[in-house]
Parts: C-alpha cells; structure tokens; sequence
C-alpha cells in the first residue's frame, strides 16, 4: 500500500496540493496541476521536492 504525506500549497493557489507516494522503493513527488517529480530512494528529498515546487503546470 503506498504511504502518503499531504503537503497543501500556499493560499494563493488552492488548486496545487502536493502529496508523495510510494512506488517500490522509491517515492515521488506529485501535484493535482499534473507535476512529478523525480523518483527518490529519500522520502525527505521527495517531501522537499513537493515543497519547493513553484505550481508552474
């Protein structure tokens, strides 16, 4: 089953919630505008992907 950790964007973009999921051994960050980032083996790094993510579709 893969874990998921809820990020929700700043105020000025409702739209953008960013979560990461679990593929294997890896995670990813995602966002409902339709970005991925890249697969980490560090779910931290994947949680600061999800984080720095500038909600630029």
């Amino acid at each position: 089953m893969a874990q998921q950790d809820g990020i929700e964007a700043p105020g000025d973009a409702p739209e953008h919630l960013t979560t990461t999921v679990e593929q294997g051994p890896f995670c990813l960050a995602r966002c409902t505008c339709g970005w991925r980032g890249p697969a980490r083996r560090a779910r931290s790094q994947a949680r600061t992907d999800a984080k720095t993510h500038d909600h630029q579709p």
